[in-house]
């Protein structure tokens, strides 16, 4: 008797890549984020809820996909917006964080100088 295969995810693609090591809309856009979220789905990085364009929740709300994996350095967490609760999700395709030498917030050269009064005024 062969082990049954694991149940399939469909909020989550292992085998997605990453669309790149910053925000596709900030990066378009000429824009800054303050940290990175991957959608397990389809690899979209989006900036997280802390930064000002909300670009990863935007990327939900568009697509119905509800989980995303952080892109930052050292952290492996899933969250699921659907539910609003951690998510215990698998090993994703390489890399799993941007580079290493991105700043956060980031990039460097686009981050302006006021940059935590701006997300303070935000509100």
């Amino acid at each position: 008797m062969t082990p049954a295969e694991p149940e399939a995810q469909p909020d989550v693609d292992p085998n997605a890549t990453p669309s790149g090591t910053g925000c596709l809309e900030c990066d378009a856009a000429g824009g800054w984020w303050v940290h990175l979220r991957r959608c397990a789905a389809c690899g979209h990085i989006g900036c997280c809820d802390d930064s000002l364009s909300r670009h990863a929740q935007a990327h939900w709300r568009s697509t119905g996909h509800p989980v995303i994996r952080s892109f930052e350095p050292d952290e492996d967490w899933f969250w699921n917006y659907d539910t609003n609760e951690y998510y215990d999700g698998p090993e994703l395709a390489e890399p799993q964080c941007h580079p290493l030498d991105q700043t956060v917030p980031g990039p460097r050269e686009r981050v302006p100088r006021d940059w935590m009064a701006q997300l303070q005024a935000r509100g």
